[in-house]
Protein backbone atom coordinates (compact mmCIF):
# COMPACT_ATOMS: atom_id res chain seq x y z
CA UNK A 1 0.00 0.00 0.00
CA UNK A 2 1.93 3.04 -1.25
CA UNK A 3 -0.45 6.03 -1.60
CA UNK A 4 2.45 8.30 -0.67
CA UNK A 5 0.77 11.37 -2.17
CA UNK A 6 -2.69 10.67 -0.72
CA UNK A 7 -4.12 12.61 2.20
CA UNK A 8 -7.18 11.31 4.02
CA UNK A 9 -9.45 13.87 5.68
CA UNK A 10 -11.45 12.51 8.58
CA UNK A 11 -13.54 14.69 10.90
CA UNK A 12 -11.73 17.73 9.46
CA UNK A 13 -8.29 16.29 10.37
CA UNK A 14 -5.67 15.30 7.78
CA UNK A 15 -4.01 11.89 7.92
CA UNK A 16 -1.29 10.46 5.64
CA UNK A 17 -2.99 8.12 3.17
CA UNK A 18 0.01 5.81 3.06
CA UNK A 19 -0.99 4.32 6.41
CA UNK A 20 -4.60 5.48 6.87
CA UNK A 21 -7.83 4.89 5.00
CA UNK A 22 -11.40 5.96 5.70
CA UNK A 23 -12.11 2.36 6.67
CA UNK A 24 -9.18 2.15 9.10
CA UNK A 25 -10.11 5.44 10.74
CA UNK A 26 -13.73 4.36 11.12
CA UNK A 27 -12.52 1.02 12.51
CA UNK A 28 -10.56 2.88 15.19
CA UNK A 29 -13.49 5.05 16.21
CA UNK A 30 -15.71 1.99 16.71
CA UNK A 31 -13.05 -0.29 18.14
CA UNK A 32 -14.02 -2.75 20.88
CA UNK A 33 -11.47 -2.18 23.61
CA UNK A 34 -10.83 -4.99 26.05
CA UNK A 35 -10.42 -4.36 29.75
CA UNK A 36 -6.84 -5.69 29.70
CA UNK A 37 -5.75 -3.38 26.88
CA UNK A 38 -3.10 -0.73 27.45
CA UNK A 39 -3.52 2.29 25.18
CA UNK A 40 -0.64 4.69 24.50
CA UNK A 41 -2.05 8.00 23.27
CA UNK A 42 0.18 10.77 21.95
CA UNK A 43 0.45 13.61 19.50
CA UNK A 44 3.21 12.78 16.97
CA UNK A 45 6.82 13.30 18.08
CA UNK A 46 5.91 13.45 21.75
CA UNK A 47 7.54 10.30 23.09
CA UNK A 48 5.41 7.60 21.45
CA UNK A 49 8.25 5.24 20.64
CA UNK A 50 9.76 5.69 24.08
CA UNK A 51 6.49 4.80 25.80
CA UNK A 52 6.02 1.79 23.54
CA UNK A 53 9.39 0.50 24.76
CA UNK A 54 8.63 1.24 28.40
CA UNK A 55 5.25 -0.51 28.32
CA UNK A 56 6.68 -3.48 26.41
CA UNK A 57 9.43 -3.90 29.00
CA UNK A 58 7.06 -3.43 31.94
CA UNK A 59 4.65 -6.02 30.56
CA UNK A 60 7.56 -8.44 30.07
CA UNK A 61 9.12 -7.81 33.49
CA UNK A 62 12.28 -6.27 32.06
CA UNK A 63 12.94 -9.07 29.54
CA UNK A 64 14.18 -7.30 26.36
CA UNK A 65 13.63 -10.26 24.00
CA UNK A 66 10.45 -8.86 22.44
CA UNK A 67 11.93 -5.38 22.16
CA UNK A 68 14.94 -6.77 20.30
CA UNK A 69 13.09 -9.07 17.89
CA UNK A 70 9.71 -7.52 17.03
CA UNK A 71 9.28 -4.04 15.48
CA UNK A 72 7.39 -1.64 17.72
CA UNK A 73 4.61 -1.16 15.17
CA UNK A 74 3.87 -4.90 15.35
CA UNK A 75 3.88 -5.27 19.16
CA UNK A 76 2.15 -1.93 19.86
CA UNK A 77 0.26 -1.19 16.62
CA UNK A 78 -1.37 2.14 15.79
CA UNK A 79 -5.10 1.63 16.11
CA UNK A 80 -6.00 3.93 13.22
CA UNK A 81 -3.54 2.53 10.66
CA UNK A 82 -4.73 0.16 7.97
CA UNK A 83 -2.89 -2.94 9.19
CA UNK A 84 -4.08 -2.81 12.81
CA UNK A 85 -7.24 -4.92 12.42
CA UNK A 86 -5.18 -7.85 11.19
CA UNK A 87 -2.47 -7.48 13.85
CA UNK A 88 -4.81 -6.94 16.77
CA UNK A 89 -7.10 -9.75 15.64
CA UNK A 90 -4.18 -12.16 15.86
CA UNK A 91 -2.94 -10.91 19.25
CA UNK A 92 -3.43 -13.22 22.20
CA UNK A 93 -3.66 -11.93 25.75
CA UNK A 94 -3.30 -8.30 26.93
CA UNK A 95 -2.69 -5.91 24.04
CA UNK A 96 -0.61 -2.75 23.74
CA UNK A 97 -2.31 -0.31 21.37
CA UNK A 98 -0.94 3.01 20.15
CA UNK A 99 -2.94 5.96 18.84
CA UNK A 100 -2.41 9.51 17.61
CA UNK A 101 -6.15 10.15 17.48
CA UNK A 102 -7.64 12.99 19.54
CA UNK A 103 -9.79 12.00 22.49
CA UNK A 104 -13.08 13.09 20.95
CA UNK A 105 -12.73 10.50 18.17
CA UNK A 106 -12.16 7.66 20.66
CA UNK A 107 -14.47 8.82 23.45
CA UNK A 108 -17.41 6.59 22.55
CA UNK A 109 -15.17 3.55 21.99
CA UNK A 110 -13.48 4.02 25.36
CA UNK A 111 -16.70 4.70 27.24
CA UNK A 112 -17.32 1.93 29.75
CA UNK A 113 -13.98 0.26 29.04
CA UNK A 114 -11.50 -0.51 31.79
CA UNK A 115 -8.58 -0.30 29.34
CA UNK A 116 -5.69 1.65 30.83
CA UNK A 117 -4.67 4.75 28.89
CA UNK A 118 -1.27 6.43 29.14
CA UNK A 119 -1.12 9.89 27.60
CA UNK A 120 2.31 11.36 26.87
CA UNK A 121 2.75 15.07 26.19
CA UNK A 122 5.89 17.01 25.31
CA UNK A 123 6.57 20.72 25.26
CA UNK A 124 5.25 21.89 21.90
CA UNK A 125 8.30 23.90 20.86
CA UNK A 126 10.37 20.72 20.83
CA UNK A 127 7.45 18.87 19.21
CA UNK A 128 7.20 21.25 16.27
CA UNK A 129 10.96 21.10 15.58
CA UNK A 130 11.01 17.30 15.75
CA UNK A 131 7.88 17.06 13.61
CA UNK A 132 9.41 19.43 11.04
CA UNK A 133 12.49 17.22 10.67
CA UNK A 134 10.29 14.11 10.45
CA UNK A 135 8.36 15.68 7.58
CA UNK A 136 11.64 16.16 5.73
CA UNK A 137 12.46 12.44 5.81
CA UNK A 138 9.01 10.78 5.72
CA UNK A 139 7.93 10.57 2.09
CA UNK A 140 4.29 9.99 3.07
CA UNK A 141 4.11 13.47 4.60
CA UNK A 142 4.26 16.75 2.64
CA UNK A 143 7.79 18.16 2.75
CA UNK A 144 7.71 21.73 4.11
CA UNK A 145 9.48 24.45 2.18
CA UNK A 146 10.75 26.07 5.35
CA UNK A 147 10.44 25.99 9.11
CA UNK A 148 8.52 29.29 8.89
CA UNK A 149 5.88 27.62 6.75
CA UNK A 150 5.69 24.54 8.94
CA UNK A 151 5.46 26.56 12.15
CA UNK A 152 2.53 28.53 10.76
CA UNK A 153 0.74 25.30 9.80
CA UNK A 154 1.44 23.78 13.22
CA UNK A 155 0.05 26.80 15.07
CA UNK A 156 -3.03 26.79 12.82
CA UNK A 157 -3.56 23.07 13.42
CA UNK A 158 -3.45 22.31 9.69
CA UNK A 159 -0.67 19.70 9.87
CA UNK A 160 -1.28 15.94 9.77
CA UNK A 161 -3.10 14.67 12.88
CA UNK A 162 -4.53 18.12 13.53
CA UNK A 163 -4.06 20.69 16.26
CA UNK A 164 -1.53 19.98 19.00
CA UNK A 165 -3.51 22.29 21.29
CA UNK A 166 -6.81 20.44 20.80
CA UNK A 167 -5.11 17.07 21.12
CA UNK A 168 -3.35 17.83 24.40
CA UNK A 169 -6.28 19.64 25.99
CA UNK A 170 -8.71 16.88 24.99
CA UNK A 171 -6.68 14.02 26.43
CA UNK A 172 -5.28 15.70 29.55
CA UNK A 173 -8.75 16.81 30.59
CA UNK A 174 -9.66 13.12 30.80
CA UNK A 175 -6.54 12.38 32.84
CA UNK A 176 -7.83 14.80 35.46
CA UNK A 177 -11.12 12.98 35.98
CA UNK A 178 -10.69 9.32 35.00
CA UNK A 179 -8.92 6.74 37.17
CA UNK A 180 -7.79 4.67 34.18
CA UNK A 181 -5.91 7.50 32.43
CA UNK A 182 -2.34 8.35 33.40
CA UNK A 183 -0.68 11.56 32.25
CA UNK A 184 3.10 11.42 31.74
CA UNK A 185 5.29 14.22 30.42
CA UNK A 186 8.17 13.60 28.04
CA UNK A 187 10.33 15.89 30.13
CA UNK A 188 9.72 13.85 33.31
CA UNK A 189 10.79 10.73 31.42
CA UNK A 190 13.97 12.45 30.26
CA UNK A 191 14.89 13.81 33.69
CA UNK A 192 13.79 10.88 35.84
CA UNK A 193 13.34 7.72 33.79
CA UNK A 194 13.47 5.49 36.87
CA UNK A 195 10.76 7.44 38.67
CA UNK A 196 8.63 7.54 35.50
CA UNK A 197 8.98 3.81 34.98
CA UNK A 198 8.05 3.08 38.58
CA UNK A 199 4.98 5.28 38.19
CA UNK A 200 3.98 3.62 34.91
CA UNK A 201 4.55 0.07 36.14
CA UNK A 202 2.48 0.76 39.27
CA UNK A 203 -0.33 2.19 37.12
CA UNK A 204 -0.26 -0.95 34.95
CA UNK A 205 -0.29 -3.08 38.10
CA UNK A 206 3.04 -4.63 37.10
CA UNK A 207 5.36 -2.99 39.65
CA UNK A 208 9.03 -3.53 38.82
CA UNK A 209 11.89 -3.77 41.28
CA UNK A 210 15.48 -4.98 41.40
CA UNK A 211 16.84 -6.51 38.18
CA UNK A 212 13.49 -6.16 36.39
CA UNK A 213 13.65 -2.40 36.81
CA UNK A 214 17.38 -2.20 36.08
CA UNK A 215 17.01 -4.17 32.85
CA UNK A 216 14.04 -2.10 31.75
CA UNK A 217 15.91 1.14 32.35
CA UNK A 218 18.92 -0.12 30.44
CA UNK A 219 16.98 -1.17 27.37
CA UNK A 220 14.73 1.89 27.12
CA UNK A 221 17.42 4.51 27.53
CA UNK A 222 17.46 6.91 24.59
CA UNK A 223 20.91 5.70 23.47
CA UNK A 224 19.81 2.04 23.55
CA UNK A 225 16.66 2.74 21.55
CA UNK A 226 18.61 4.79 19.01
CA UNK A 227 20.71 1.69 18.21
CA UNK A 228 17.82 -0.82 18.18
CA UNK A 229 16.54 -1.56 14.66
CA UNK A 230 13.22 -2.70 16.14
CA UNK A 231 12.73 0.84 17.43
CA UNK A 232 14.66 3.36 15.31
CA UNK A 233 12.69 2.82 12.06
CA UNK A 234 15.75 1.92 9.99
CA UNK A 235 13.73 -1.13 8.87
CA UNK A 236 11.39 1.18 6.95
CA UNK A 237 12.36 1.08 3.24
CA UNK A 238 14.16 4.04 1.71
CA UNK A 239 11.27 4.68 -0.67
CA UNK A 240 9.02 5.32 2.35
CA UNK A 241 11.45 7.12 4.65
CA UNK A 242 14.54 8.88 3.31
CA UNK A 243 17.15 8.01 5.93
CA UNK A 244 19.73 10.20 4.18
CA UNK A 245 17.78 13.26 5.36
CA UNK A 246 17.98 12.49 9.05
CA UNK A 247 17.36 10.00 11.81
CA UNK A 248 13.96 9.11 13.22
CA UNK A 249 15.42 9.34 16.73
CA UNK A 250 17.24 12.61 16.26
CA UNK A 251 18.17 14.22 19.60
CA UNK A 252 15.24 14.04 21.98
CA UNK A 253 16.72 16.71 24.23
CA UNK A 254 14.66 19.17 26.22
CA UNK A 255 15.00 22.71 24.89
CA UNK A 256 16.62 21.82 21.55
CA UNK A 257 14.02 24.10 19.94
CA UNK A 258 16.32 27.03 20.72
CA UNK A 259 18.62 25.85 17.94
CA UNK A 260 15.83 26.39 15.38
CA UNK A 261 13.52 29.19 16.56
CA UNK A 262 14.26 32.83 15.76
CA UNK A 263 13.22 35.52 18.24
CA UNK A 264 10.21 36.56 16.15
CA UNK A 265 9.10 32.94 15.95
CA UNK A 266 9.37 32.62 19.73
CA UNK A 267 7.15 35.68 20.14
CA UNK A 268 4.60 34.33 17.66
CA UNK A 269 4.55 30.91 19.30
CA UNK A 270 4.23 32.33 22.81
CA UNK A 271 1.32 34.54 21.75
CA UNK A 272 -0.61 31.67 20.18
CA UNK A 273 0.24 29.33 23.07
CA UNK A 274 -0.97 31.83 25.69
CA UNK A 275 -4.26 32.25 23.86
CA UNK A 276 -4.86 28.56 23.17
CA UNK A 277 -3.87 27.31 26.62
CA UNK A 278 -5.34 30.09 28.77
CA UNK A 279 -7.89 27.77 30.38
CA UNK A 280 -5.56 24.78 30.61
CA UNK A 281 -3.63 24.27 33.88
CA UNK A 282 -0.99 22.16 32.14
CA UNK A 283 2.59 23.40 32.44
CA UNK A 284 5.68 22.36 30.48
CA UNK A 285 9.42 22.37 31.05
CA UNK A 286 10.85 24.39 28.18
CA UNK A 287 14.56 24.19 29.03
CA UNK A 288 16.70 21.34 30.32
CA UNK A 289 18.02 22.14 33.80
CA UNK A 290 21.76 22.76 33.85
CA UNK A 291 23.73 19.57 34.37
CA UNK A 292 20.85 17.29 33.33
CA UNK A 293 21.93 16.61 29.73
CA UNK A 294 22.36 12.92 28.91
Amino acid sequence: MARLDVTETFHHISFPGHIHTQDSLNYACHFKFQDRDTVIATYPKSGTTWMQEIVTLVKNRGDPQLSKTVPNWARAPWLEQYYSAKVLGATQGPRIITTHLPYNLLASALQGSKAKVIYVARNPKDVVVSYYHFHKMAKFLPEPNSFDEFLDSFLEGSVSYGSWFDHVKGWTKQAEVLANVLYVSYEDMWLDLRGSMEKISAFLQCPLAGEELTSSLRHCSFSSMRDNAMVNYTLVPQEIMDHSKGKFMRKGKIGDWRNTFREDQICLFDTVYSYQMQDCPLTFLWECPEGEEE
